[in-house]
């Protein structure tokens, strides 16, 4: 059952990771090598996740598991395969496009491509809450240590296939052409529907405790014990009877008056109630520590990328760089399965918090080590200060020699030019000292470890301590909430876009970093108390990993704590 549920996942992850990477290059192919649909992409799906999150969690939450992994399942892969087709047809007819209806058509073909990107991703996102939250609980049954390998082996295939999907698709794309590249991808999504499907089944069958949700059926059977407790309350037949037909004919009054103006209501209701319920988890804190490590530049995005360009680290270089982050993450998976053994799983989050903070510290250091850009004179909203308010073009250096421009041919994303703003015209960009940029990616890295080994335990958190009734929508706000920091991350960039200011976001990054991992000290303070620093083997005849997943989480945390305190 492990293997199958692996390869489900492996499958999952493939054809998701291959997307995301040619979605983003196919926009910026079809916009004439410019970054604005990618950029109204990114911000068209972090809004939707936002503002839907809690929604698509409690759509999972009131249907039956199997329902919602195949609706899903089936959503999102034909809007990839759509998406595909349809960008195929403007790649192969782009130019009749233009001329028609003033272009207006191809910019409707435009809004078609991101909406339907859109819901493949919100389609996504409800299945890795139903596959990767819910449904591996249930598979792994009332083993912890099982949900913990299973966990773990989820995140290093994602890891895996971070590196080796993007590659793929590229050496095709390089070799090939985008519409080459559109209907591998397209191709690619329909064989993989169909073995999800048949693998998703298959777990299914092989789990029967898939087919149950218990917290829904025991709310229903409450609510019918209750109206038989009232029925038997009625004093007379005669009474009963006419109590019985009031009832009746106001029923249908009852739904008229839900049809007409609760319904308008529920999706704010749904909204409220998820971010309440999510505020009164147990592991409230420890959510809200993870979400905050998404507000940060420290990571292999464009935006880092592009600083990097400006310090002069090639294209190939950088591969390398991502290459070494996937190692280092897997590592981390490898680190979070060890100390969760040796440690127990709270304190495994805390050891972890400590090691990638301590990493980030070389990233603030690097911020004032030879080579940093970062110049506390020059305004950081000088840029847009000068692009929105004052209408003037900002002022520019000399261009370099095309001899001196980087062989990758990459322009700086941060703020457009291709050497750093304070350099001097006759340098070459090689020759900028590359000890700040060193310590700052050796940070990046090295960080990996922690951060992985950080997320898994936040995960298993969520996992083994919200009931199962919640699962879906409490996880949805979680979602919500790391797409509200990763949109704050990406704000913070674009108000201060130039290479000078980019010391001051590694700053605030490591800044908020280090607020998540208070917050989480915050939480296992109060779940541990003074057994927060007792490290020690959990002894492996008490309870954690008899006990099932979704219990309270201080009957976990005894457990974990003291075997002469569990009783």
């Amino acid at each position: 059952m492990h293997n199958t549920f692996a390869r489900l996942s492996e499958a999952r992850v493939k054809g998701d990771r291959m997307w995301h990477f040619a979605v983003s290059v196919f926009l910026v192919e079809l916009y004439g090598n410019s970054l604005l649909l990618t950029a109204v992409y990114g911000l068209v799906v972090a809004g939707s996740v936002l503002l839907l999150g809690a929604l698509i969690g409690d759509w999972v939450d009131k249907n039956s598991r199997l329902k919602v992994a195949q609706t899903s399942l089936v959503v999102q892969n034909s809007s990839v395969i759509l998406c595909g087709i349809i960008l195929m047809i403007i790649f192969s007819f782009k130019t009749q496009l233009l001329t028609l209806y003033h272009g207006w058509l191809l910019t409707l073909c435009y809004i078609l491509v991101i909406t339907i990107a859109n819901i493949a991703n919100l389609a996504s996102t409800a299945t890795a809450i139903t596959i990767q939250r819910d449904w591996i609980v249930v598979v792994a049954g009332e083993d912890r240590s099982k949900l913990a390998d299973m966990n773990a082996t989820i995140r290093r295939i994602d890891q895996l296939t971070n590196i080796l999907a993007p590659m793929a698709v590229g050496q095709i794309m390089t070799f090939g052409s985008p519409m080459i590249g559109c209907g591998f991808i397209s191709g690619w999504n329909l064989m993989s529907m169909c073995v999800e499907y048949l693998l998703l089944w298959k777990v299914y069958q092989k789990t029967p405790t898939l087919a149950h949700k218990s917290a829904k059926v025991e709310a229903s059977e409450l609510k019918q014990l209750n109206v038989k407790k009232e029925s038997d309350m009625k004093p007379t037949e005669g009474v009963q009877l006419i109590i019985e037909k009031d009832v009746t004919g106001f029923e249908p009054q009852q739904e008229k008056e839900v049809g007409c103006a609760t319904r308008i209501a529920e999706p704010f209701i749904t909204f409220r109630d998820g971010w309440v319920a999510y505020y009164n988890q147990p592991v409230f804190l420890a959510g809200m520590g993870l979400a905050f490590l998404y507000m940060t530049v420290l990571g292999f995005d464009c935006i880092t990328t592009g600083y990097a360009y400006t310090q002069g680290l090639s294209g190939s270089v950088l591969s390398l760089l991502m290459g070494a982050s996937a190692v280092t993450g897997i590592m981390g998976t490898v680190a979070f399965t060890w100390l969760r053994r040796k440690c127990g799983l709270i304190r495994t989050g805390l050891i972890s918090g400590v090691a990638q903070f301590a990493c980030l510290i070389l990233c603030a250091i690097s911020v004032f080590m030879p080579g940093s850009p970062m110049d506390l004179t020059v305004s950081p909203f000088a840029d847009i200060n000068a692009r929105l308010f004052e209408n003037e073009p900002l002022p520019t250096i000399a261009s370099p020699e095309p001899e001196m421009i980087f062989a990758t041919g990459m322009p700086n994303l941060l703020n457009g030019s291709i050497a750093p703003a304070n350099s001097d015209p006759e340098m070459s960009p090689e020759s900028v000292p590359l000890i700040s940029v060193s310590l700052l990616f050796t940070g990046v890295i090295a960080a990996r470890v922690g951060l992985w080994s950080f997320d898994l335990t936040v995960t298993q958190l969520l996992q083994e301590n919200v009931i199962e009734s919640e699962r879906g929508i409490i996880n949805g706000v979680q979602n919500s909430m790391n797409y509200l920091l990763d949109l704050l991350h990406f704000i913070m960039v674009i108000l201060a876009p130039n290479p000078e200011a980019f010391g001051l976001l590694v700053l605030i990054s490591v800044s908020f970093v280090a607020m998540g991992h208070i917050m989480y000290f915050r939480f296992a303070q109060k779940s541990l108390g003074k057994q927060l620093f007792v490290c020690h083997t959990p002894d492996p005849k008490a309870a954690p990993d008899s006990s099932p997943p979704g219990t309270v989480l201080h009957s976990h945390i005894c457990c974990q704590t003291s075997t002469l305190e569990c009783v």
